[in-house]
């Protein structure tokens, strides 16, 4: 295991405002805390970050959420356990996440619609630009996975 790197919030307090900002704006948009916690979580999946991963799946556990629907959320598309609004949260994520590799299809688009807002699609939207930045934050920076309390942050 490589040793920690710095720690930027403490380093820079500065340079994550913009990041807090956003979260601030999205935990007053009334996005459904189930759906923040598996957008969260199945982004740090797909970006290989481990602190992130431990952070959302403890807040998801909190806020009610099963193991067994954390334990499979990678293979979401095989199973029959989230909601259709969950799926399109889900193949948004999914799609915003590795945007270098996807067009985001109109199609894709009009799904999330049926199931969100604007005003929630704009806060799930967020929410999946906000993860992707602190997932690239604690990647490059080896912030260490484990010690995370719910709700700490």
């Amino acid at each position: 295991m490589e040793k920690k790197r710095l720690n930027y919030a403490a380093v820079a307090p500065d340079a994550i405002k913009g990041l807090l900002e956003i979260e601030k704006y999205i935990a007053g948009s009334g996005l459904d805390q189930k759906i923040f916690e598996l957008v969260k979580y199945r982004a740090s999946q797909i970006n290989g970050c481990a602190y992130c991963m431990d952070m959302h799946t403890k807040d998801a556990r909190a806020a009610g959420e099963t193991e067994q629907r954390l334990f499979l959320l990678s293979a979401w598309r095989e199973v029959a356990f989230y909601t259709e609004k969950e799926r399109a949260a889900l193949a948004w994520t999914e799609a915003l996440t590795l945007v270098m590799e996807n067009d985001i299809p109109d199609e894709l688009y009009q799904k999330v619609k049926r199931h969100f807002d604007d005003m929630e699609l704009i806060a799930l939207t967020m929410t999946i630009v906000a993860i992707n930045g602190w997932n690239r934050l604690s990647v490059a920076f080896k912030t260490q996975a484990g010690s995370y309390v719910p709700g700490q942050h």
